[in-house]
């Protein structure tokens, strides 16, 4: 475990275990990319990793996926929840945020049928209606300004492209109703409990049109995921989403890059890819 990243997000984990009295003498990092995930028993706690470089104060964003979370966890939609014993947070240690999660067993190797997985997430979306809190209303158009501002120096001198791209796309968009949305929702952010798929990582949520859920399903899960959601999916609007997921991720995996460099060639095999 050598990249700082990891070795600050236990640090944390660990300082805010200790200050709320219970035990951390035994870590295990469950996943060390977007957020580093610290289990210490029957807790698991989740600190910004490849994310800080996006989002250098990231407590709005754990602030939102507490809320969400525990808004679907007390209507009995199964999520993994954040704790109430200790509270989940975001607690501060080593200049780092950190949220507390149930460990929640699931089984690693279990693959969801499409039914199962779109007709869960169509259970999110149905209660995440109801939801009323304040969310951001541009998402991921408003974080790619972002990740252009910060870090645009390092994508290549592709960044004025890549915005005008980005305008390009956003001013193609079809008005569509507006709700808050998994934000994220693909299927590596969904587990395999004994009572069904349990999803997770509501930080990315925003209020804005179930097409952008539905075509970072389609672009990660397929088609067939797509065809199972139990509703009737905006074609146009699909696809214009999906073109700008597309160029989000060339960005992030520029991001990737300033943190584990021998990506690079990811970065400039996407950016070829997407403008080719």
């Amino acid at each position: 475990m050598t990249d700082p990243h990891t070795v600050s997000a236990v640090a944390a984990a660990t300082a805010v275990a200790r200050r709320l009295g219970w035990p951390a003498s035994s870590t295990q990092v469950l996943h060390e990319r977007s957020n580093v995930l610290v289990r210490m028993g029957r807790v698991v706690a989740r600190v910004p990793g490849t994310t800080l470089l996006l989002r250098p104060d990231a407590t709005d964003w754990l602030e939102r996926d507490v809320a969400l979370s525990a808004f679907l966890t007390d209507r009995g939609v199964r999520v993994v929840s954040p704790t109430t014993d200790p509270p989940a947070g975001p607690h501060f240690a080593e200049g780092l945020p950190v949220t507390l999660w149930h460990w929640t067993p699931h089984d690693p190797d279990h693959r969801h049928s499409p039914g199962e997985l779109a007709g869960s997430l169509a259970r999110v979306h149905s209660v995440l209606r109801d939801f009323s809190g304040e969310l951001p209303v541009r998402g991921p158009l408003a974080e790619l300004e972002t990740m252009l501002r910060l870090h645009g120096d390092a994508m290549d001198g592709a960044a004025d492209r890549i915005r005008a791209e980005a305008a390009r796309i956003e001013a193609g968009l079809p008005a569509a109703p507006v709700q808050a949305l998994h934000g994220d929702a693909h299927p590596g952010n969904v587990v395999a409990t004994a009572d069904g798929p349990c999803w997770l990582d509501f930080e990315d949520t925003w209020r804005g049109p179930l097409a952008w859920d539905l075509a970072i399903l389609l672009e990660q899960g397929g088609p067939e995921l797509l065809a199972a959601y139990p509703a009737e999916a905006d074609e146009t609007a699909i696809a214009g989403y999906l073109r700008l997921r597309e160029l989000f991720a060339v960005g992030w995996r520029f991001l990737i890059a300033k943190r584990f460099p021998h990506r690079l060639g990811e970065a400039r095999a996407a950016l070829a890819g997407y403008f080719g």
